[in-house]
């Protein structure tokens, strides 16, 4: 069981520290709400941990099938949904890896990363635009 403490500091501001390994993370108020924005706001890493939990999903399905996705990343846009309550309405994730594999291969990774716990987890109400560029520069 992992375990985190999140410390409000003030200013719409929170430190975020996971005590296994002393990573540390910030998150802001967006702008949007009341916010400064400047580091991920709360939403922001929701779909920060959908791609990366795909790509790692992914990994290691590459790995058992003795493949490399190194190189592979995500850009995530996050939607606030525009009626009340306030929550997130859209996460759109594209993946680009600069590797291309056999289409059957290809396609494993993309189910498999699909798995993901994150996935799994996010309410059906989230509209998730989940592409896949295999080749990519």
């Amino acid at each position: 069981m992992t375990q985190s403490e999140v410390v409000y500091e003030g200013d719409l501001r929170t430190r975020c520290l996971h005590e296994e390994s002393g990573d540390v993370i910030y998150t802001d108020a967006p702008k949007d709400n009341q916010g400064k924005g400047e580091r991920f706001s709360p939403t922001d890493l929701v779909g920060v941990a959908l791609a990366s939990c795909i790509i790692t999903i992914m990994g290691i399905y590459a790995k058992g099938m003795n493949k490399d996705i190194t190189g592979t990343k995500a850009r995530v846009t996050k939607e606030m949904s525009k009626e009340a309550p306030r929550r997130i309405g859209k996460i759109k994730v594209v993946i680009d890896s600069p590797h291309s594999f056999e289409p059957q291969i290809q396609q494993r990774l993309e189910k498999g990363g699909l798995t993901c716990p994150v996935h799994h987890s996010l309410h059906p109400d989230i509209e998730l635009d989940i592409t896949f560029n295999w080749g990519a520069k």
